[in-house]
């Protein structure tokens, strides 16, 4: 086994193509016929919204490396022009099956339910486009800008992810004309508009269903001659264009990390187009028109048969037609916060943990707001990733502001899509007074940590809360984290320690019970593994549970590797991308990899090692990432109680393992297989299962 060069490329999955995959499994998921009809609309819609930011971001950087004459290797040998050509093999079908899905599978089965979405225009009966016709003149029409190109009237600027048309006019003298028009979104302009809800404005005919809906494009194309009035309109096309969204902050040079931070927001609206998107009968002369003024080649451009921008389909996927979706349920407030005592003394009694969405998020806010209004509270200290746009937890931050605590926050700027929400919030509660850092030069802070300061009858006691997902209400709903509260002295040493070194100057910080990356991280699991192999060397009995979105890092990779050699058994659980192959001879034969892909976004990280019959179990913020173990501040804590130990154990990593209906299962190939309940075998569907056990719980 030794001869075995670990670093050989066959050994690792791409990045990128793996980042493909994953996104290829929320697909199945549109095309499961047992899922809720518009859940698989949303997933139909996740699919493309995924699509969107892969192309900004990563594909992006790929351009960028491109551009600079990069050639770096990636583990599994690819050049970045290769992992452009090979993304975009993998791409094409993915979408072509999308929209086979949406036209052939759920516009029909929506039908069924008196959902009618409709396709073209001429869908519409006479009265409705009668009632569309006067919707066009009085809501749409005044807010259409159209924009000629001619040489008085350069090419406008095509902002990212827009919808737009590209429409060829003759004038009366024969004269070819070319102009743009930017179709309208927004929340006051849906991208489809309610035809029941014009026909009941416009119309005195009655809808056919309370449910009618087409795209406002149809709507604008079909009155076209209303905004080109004199002209003939010869040629009409949808385009759509993805721009690099993966803009470089230099913060060493930056005085100002906020309005640095607001300046790079604004460039991507500038950035180089990475996708343009057009109707697949879109006339040659026009396409090479839009690739010379967008600077799009060949490879840049897919044709796509349908409607562009599917992401849109959130919008139906909102109709509110409950038997169409998942079966509602309400989260638990576990019974012990639910006893008439404080929050501090129920930490005092033990450390408590809250499984995200089946257990509350509530519980973590009135934490904050507790401590807010406690006036034996000195300071809070908070680190804020994302957080929504009505946060309940910086509302009880302003609050403690004004009740008079010392309430200092980091608010992470540079959380990637959530700048301009962060910077929002930063400068409000710097408007209050709050102590506002920015993090780290050259480090993201992606730790999830909060620490309350109180004063009680016997001095200082400190309480904590640590968490695998952000301090976001919102996404607590559809994210599945794990949320920890404890005043162990040990761990709130390492949280102040941590918090120094956040906010002032202590690079040197040592941690009794953190994992904290950049620093310590790395080492620390490299030596739980060591541990394992150890064990295993020696003849007893080991075992490895990863829980994580992704395993990228090579190092990482190569030391799994290791330990599968020396005997370890190792089951992982990875939402995301996984570029460790298991199952191969010699080097990974005792990995196995399982993917869980359902209603609830898996985002807990769990690391769980058997240690010889004592097992130690950690969790927090970080994957198995080069950028988390090398370019983020992280925190992994460790779970101390035996209870929660027993519990992640038994209830969320065992069960997660025997799922035999959201799983698939990582082959050496690098392919994915779903798992399918055998004839006789219990389906086990791992998120239902802790929907009923919080159930049974209460």
């Amino acid at each position: 086994m030794s001869d075995i060069d670990l670093k050989d490329p066959s050994l690792y999955i791409n990045r990128e193509l793996g980042w493909v995959d994953f996104n290829a499994r929320v697909l199945e998921e549109a095309l499961d016929p047992t899922n809720p009809l518009l859940e698989r609309v949303k997933f139909l819609a996740i699919f493309s919204n995924n699509l969107d930011e892969f192309y900004m971001i990563r594909v992006g950087g790929l351009r960028q490396q491109v551009a600079a004459g990069v050639n770096k290797i990636t583990m599994d040998g690819m050049t970045p022009d290769q992992e452009i050509d090979a993304i975009r093999e993998q791409v094409i079908p993915l979408q072509r099956r999308q929209r086979q899905c949406w036209q052939e599978e759920i516009l029909p089965a929506l039908a069924q339910h008196g959902i009618y979405v409709l396709n073209h225009y001429d869908d519409l009966d006479t009265h409705e486009k009668a009632a569309l016709r006067e919707c066009f003149r009085h809501e749409i029409f005044p807010v259409l800008t159209p924009l000629a190109v001619d040489p008085g009237r350069p090419f406008p600027h095509i902002s990212n992810l827009s919808l737009n048309l590209a429409i060829t006019l003759e004038t009366p003298a024969g004269e070819q004309r070319f102009a743009r028009l930017k179709i309208p979104s927004g929340s006051n302009m849906p991208r489809f508009l309610s035809v029941s809800t014009m026909m009941e404005r416009y119309s005195t005919t009655p809808p056919r269903s309370a449910h009618v809906y087409i795209n406002i494009v149809e709507v604008i194309r079909a009155n076209l001659d209303l905004l080109f009035p004199g002209m003939m309109i010869r040629d009409m096309y949808r385009f759509r264009v993805t721009r690099d969204a993966d803009v470089e902050i230099s913060e060493d040079e930056a005085s100002d990390l906020l309005e640095t931070i607001e300046q790079g927001v604004r460039q991507r609206r500038f950035g180089q187009v990475v996708r343009l998107t057009v109707e697949k009968d879109m006339p040659p002369a026009m396409r090479a028109t839009l690739m010379r003024y967008l600077g799009a080649t060949q490879r840049d451009v897919f044709e796509i048969e349908g409607p562009l921008g599917l992401s849109d389909l959130f919008q139906i996927a909102g109709i509110d037609v409950p038997e169409l979706k998942y079966p509602s349920f309400t989260p638990r407030h576990p019974e012990i916060l639910t006893m008439g005592t404080t929050i501090f003394r129920l930490i005092q009694q033990g450390d408590i943990m809250l499984y995200h969405p089946y257990d509350s998020f509530v519980p973590t806010i009135d934490f904050i707001r507790a401590a807010a209004h406690d006036p034996d509270v000195l300071a809070i200290k908070v680190t804020l990733y994302r957080v929504g746009k009505n946060s309940p937890i910086v509302q009880a931050l302003l609050e403690a502001m004004e009740a008079g605590k010392q309430v200092a926050v980091l608010v992470e700027l540079k959380a990637r899509f959530d700048e301009e929400n962060n910077i929002g919030w930063a400068r409000a509660m710097e408007a209050n007074g709050v102590h506002v850092v920015y993090g780290l030069v050259g480090l993201k802070t992606h730790a999830k940590v909060a620490m309350v300061v109180r004063r009680e009858h016997n001095g200082i006691r400190r309480y904590v809360h640590l968490s695998t997902g952000n301090y976001n209400a919102d996404t607590a709903r559809i994210y599945a984290d794990l949320g920890f509260f404890t005043c162990r002295p040990d761990i709130a040493a390492d949280v102040s320690a941590l918090f120094n070194r956040l906010t002032g100057y202590a690079p040197n910080a040592d941690y009794q019970t953190l994992l904290v990356a950049p620093e310590h991280m790395r080492d620390g699991l490299e030596y739980l593994i060591d541990r394992e192999i150890e064990h295993a060397r020696a003849g007893h009995e080991t075992y490895i549970i990863i829980k994580a979105n992704n395993l990228i890092d090579a190092k990482m990779i190569r030391k799994f590797y290791e330990a599968s050699q020396a005997g370890v058994k190792i089951d992982m659980i990875i939402r995301g991308v996984c570029s460790l192959k298991p199952g191969i001879a010699g080097v990974s034969d005792n990995i196995r990899v399982h993917s869980i892909v359902g209603r609830f976004l898996e985002h807990a990280r769990i690391y769980w090692f058997y240690n010889n019959g004592n097992p130690e179990v950690y969790s927090g913020s970080a994957d198995l990432m080069d950028r988390n173990l090398n370019r983020r501040v992280e925190t992994i804590f460790p779970v101390l109680d035996p209870d929660l130990r027993r519990e992640i154990y038994e209830t969320i990593l065992q069960v997660q393992l025997a799922d035999n209906v959201r799983t698939r299962v990582l082959q050496p190939d690098g392919s994915w297989v779903r798992l399918r309940p055998q004839e006789g075998e219990e389906a086990i569907d791992s998120q239902e299962w802790a929907i009923r056990y919080s159930k049974d719980k209460r």
